[in-house]
């Protein structure tokens, strides 16, 4: 039988597709692109289309370097997704073109080359590709550059995006890639082609974290070829050198150990190289020293020598992008790419503390100033005081630089002081009424990024400052503070206004109801600038309102500070449609003032609520057919509305049962609690509990669905996916328990059977959720003690555990209401628990309710009658002396 013949493009074809890809590429203003785009695409359904790319990029007499890039650029993009269901012969085709490609005299298309190699090999594995191995070898072998340069691009790309590939045993081969190519890689560090020596160093740093035996038994050769390239000409590779310090100091601090001295002095030489990124890097070794907790006696003595460079290196730059930033005056309208992503955190009902940490400077782009004042924060928190000797001189030279260009030296100086303000406290602790005195005047300073700066830096003090309130000269610096941040929230410079409405924020949340004599003044400053802001900014004026919110309480629930703070936001609230998103920051802060004016919010509370409904059913809409609800979906909406809903159940309380019994909300409460998106989900459960609190009527019609949907998220295999959700639905069923009565009974049983294991398993999940799984199970069994006690042994020991780490409140109260009830029904279940039951109880620091303090006395005395001949004694002394001293109170 004879064999197939090989592929041959058919003219036409060529020559049509050659033809599209020109003009697809051509800047000619007459082309329809989107019509060349669709003209490709049908060529693309022919099984031999990726061919005719492939013969186009590597063989085209004639043609263009640019339309054979293009050929090679689609072949990339339709490799990745249909390399896989090509035919075996189309696939060997494309293989077999590409591999004299590596060689190519043209750069670009040798580079392009790498980049189908590299998804080729993504795709397919090597073990598919063995001609690929040798190729790529004999390349690397030869000494004609273009062959080294084009293999050594292919490496660099595969070990960047899979190297784990390289590091895996291939069939038919006696070593894996990787130990054929690392000692290649290693000679070509010491190769007189720049390119080389970077392309070989940085596919060996792709190695680091995966550490594959090659490199390790190499790790002498590697960190000698370090050493070698340390002061190389070429910026990128030096750039490398100290990415590889950076990422061992990380992952395998031990193999620098024995040079670490060599090391630190070539990070110090080259924090001050004369290529800003090569500076960058080498910056970030500080941080990851520290983070890799290696002993700081190693760094002290370079203290001294690196604590100036930090400082000279946190002055802006020339070309900052800040400096063109701070020129921009608050009156020009945002563009729509000045918008930076936002994101909403989902209600959590819980003791966890969300982490959120936005204490930085405001422009997002991480470069060698920012870096520097993270590596002064970092060894301020390491060393503490021990830096202020080095670091206070050089601050006060330059804070008192004068002119006007000494301006970036006194801004560099703030900016220390802030990023020290956290771990060298004590040191500073007695000169900070005067370092606060000097930072005030500075937020009226003529240079914008100075004022801008002294915000943050006030902030980062604002412990101190509200810490000082109880003497008169300490309360006229927090006044002083407080109206300076306020005269900047009205700056006319953009950056500015958004570092003191951080700033305020961050004080707010320290200072709390020492406002309250402000507030008059403090929400006139707050809506002149919500007047005045655009877009962006406005965004950081609803975040400063809702803390205050919460920093002040109900004290905000006056009429002479309502019609300051209501009529403006209401105005905003009617102006932005119910598709744009300007509406998210809005109803966050409008979350923070329902719960803060709890049933003040009343007068608001109808519009505001409808709205909520009105959004989550135009997006429930949107999600299933876009265009019947003239919206596109995003979530976001459904749980910022949600969790408004729930700040105004918790607000109003039963107040909200007129607005629920008016609307769909139930059924619409429970499509989210369905939802495939978690963080609705976790938003939908919190409104269940809020609205099982104030008004479980209205959720009754369809109570066993919700329990159904609810028990559901508590599976095992739920819990590891979403603990959030499965934390908020825990909680719900408990606040539906305690309402509901014996009508939860059905679904006891499988909401024991999920809480079992849960406490059982504490270690690895989150504190609040276990708290809430305790709570929940003492709340099913003080409604329903007949069901739950049968099966007592099988949990009393983790249940009381996590019993004994509540902080005493109702919910404890119910939960140990639960464990009376129980004890009542089954005495003996509990007995082989008894300790831990003791532990429990003595957790108490009060139990206010008078009727439960004399059940849990009962239970004791109970239990003290049925152990005799010495039992009870016996029990009592495997208990600590606080826990026996505290279990006094109930007279046992």
């Amino acid at each position: 039988m004879a064999a197939t013949p090989p592929w041959q493009p058919q003219e036409q074809g060529f020559k049509e597709i050659c033809t599209l890809l020109e003009q697809q590429i051509s800047h000619s203003s007459s082309v329809d692109k989107s019509q060349i785009w669709n003209q490709i695409q049908q060529y693309s359904n022919l099984p031999d289309f990726n061919n005719y790319l492939a013969f186009i990029f590597s063989r085209a007499q004639g043609i263009s370097v640019e339309v054979r890039q293009a050929a090679g650029l689609y072949l990339k993009n339709n490799l990745r997704s249909v390399y896989k269901l090509m035919q075996p012969e189309h696939q060997h085709y494309v293989k077999s073109e590409l591999l004299p490609c590596l060689g190519a005299a043209d750069k670009h298309i040798r580079s392009t080359t790498g980049t189908i190699v590299s998804v080729v090999v993504q795709t397919g594995g090597v073990s598919q590709w063995p001609e690929l191995l040798q190729a790529l070898v004999n390349c690397l072998d030869s000494n004609d550059l273009n062959h080294m340069e084009g293999a050594m691009d292919a490496l660099s790309k595969i070990c960047e995006d899979v190297p784990q590939i390289l590091d895996a045993d291939v069939p038919g081969l006696a070593e894996r890639p990787i130990n054929i190519f690392l000692p290649r890689l290693f000679r070509f560090f010491q190769s007189p082609h720049a390119s080389l020596r970077k392309l070989s160093l940085g596919s060996v740093n792709q190695y680091i974290m995966l550490m594959p035996s090659a490199l390790c038994v190499s790790m002498d050769q590697y960190l000698q070829g370090l050493f070698i390239l340390a002061n190389d000409p070429t910026a990128e590779v030096r750039k490398l050198v100290c990415a590889a310090f950076v990422q061992l100091i990380e992952v395998h601090p031990s193999v620098l150990e024995p040079h670490l001295r060599n090391v630190i002095e070539y990070m110090l030489q080259v924090n001050k190289d004369t290529d800003e990124e090569v500076a960058l890097e080498s910056c970030e070794f500080w941080s990851a020293y520290c983070d890799a907790q290696m002993p700081p006696e190693n760094l002290r003595e370079f203290l001294p020598r690196l604590i100036p460079i930090l400082l000279s290196n946190m002055a802006y730059a020339d070309d900052d992008e800040s400096l063109i930033e701070a020129e921009e005056e608050g009156s020009q309208p945002d563009r729509d790419q000045d918008l930076k992503p936002r994101f909403h955190v989902s209600r959590f009902h819980g003791s966890d503390d969300v982490d959120d940490d936005d204490d930085d400077d405001v422009v997002n782009t991480w470069n060698l100033r920012k870096c520097s004042a993270a590596a002064l924060d970092i060894l301020s928190n390491v060393f503490g005081d021990e830096i202020l000797p080095t670091l206070m001189p050089i601050v006060e030279a330059k804070l008192s630089t004068v002119g006007d260009d000494g301006w970036k030296e006194r801004e560099a100086a703030v900016l220390a002081l802030g990023a020290i303000g956290e771990g060298c406290i004590n040191g500073l602790y007695p000169h900070l009424s005067e370092i606060v005195a000097f930072l005030i005047p500075l937020l009226d300073d003529k240079f914008p990024l100075i004022r801008s700066i002294s915000c943050w830096t006030v902030s980062r003090f604002s412990k101190f400052i509200i810490q000082g309130i109880g003497h008169p000269k300490g309360y006229e610096q927090f006044d002083n503070v407080l109206m300076g941040l306020l005269r900047r929230i009205l700056d006319d410079n953009k950056r500015v206004q958004e570092a003191a409405c951080s700033a305020f924020a961050t004080l707010e949340e320290e200072a709390a109801e020492e406002l309250v004599p402000r507030l008059e003044i403090i929400l006139k400053h707050l809506m002149v600038a919500f007047g005045k802001y655009q877009r962006r900014n406005l965004r950081i004026v609803y975040d400063a309102v809702g803390t205050l919110a919460e920093a002040v309480g109900g004290e905000l629930n006056q009429p002479v500070y309502l019609d300051i703070l209501m009529p403006p936001l209401i105005e905003k609230w009617q102006q932005l449609s119910n598709s744009d998103k300007d509406l998210f920051p809005l109803l966050e802060c409008f979350t923070s003032i329902a719960h803060a004016l709890g049933t003040g919010f009343t007068q608001f509370a109808e519009p505001v609520f409808a709205r909520c409904i009105n959004i989550i059913q135009t997006q429930q809409l949107a999600k299933a057919n876009p265009a019947a609800a003239g919206a596109q979906y995003d979530k976001e909406f459904i749980v910022c509305s949600l969790d408004l809903l729930s700040g105004l159940a918790e607000g109003l309380g039963s107040g909200v049962e007129s607005l629920v019994s008016q609307c769909s909300l139930r059924d619409l409460l429970l499509h989210c609690c369905t939802d495939d998106a978690p963080d609705v989900r976790q938003s939908a459960f919190a409104l269940l509990g809020d609205l099982a609190r104030v008004c479980v009527i209205h959720l009754h019609p369809r109570l066993s669905e919700i329990l159904e949907v609810a028990v559901k998220q508590l599976e095992i295999s739920k819990v590891q996916a979403a603990l959030s959700v499965a934390n908020n639905a825990c909680w719900a069923i408990g606040e539906l328990a305690v309402k509901v009565r014996q009508e939860i009974s059905p679904f006891v049983l499988s909401v024991i059977s999920c809480l079992v294991p849960i406490l059982q398993h504490a270690e690895g999940l989150n504190k609040s959720l276990i708290e809430n799984s305790a709570i929940t199970l003492g709340r099913l069994a003080w409604v329903c003690p007949d069901l739950v006690s049968p099966h007592m042994e099988h949990f009393m020991q983790p249940w009381c555990n996590a019993l004994s780490k509540i902080r005493d409140d109702v919910e404890k109260e119910d939960a140990f209401r639960g464990l009376c009830a129980m004890v009542k029904v089954n005495p003996s279940g509990a007995l082989s628990s008894l300790v831990y039951m003791c532990k429990a109880i003595a957790s108490w620091h009060e139990i206010r309710s008078e009727d439960l303090h004399n059940e849990v006395c009962q239970v004791l005395h109970g239990y003290k009658q049925m152990l005799r001949n010495g039992a009870w004694d016996q029990c009592m002394s495997a208990l600590e002396p606080p826990i026996k001293e505290k279990l006094s109170k109930y007279q046992v």
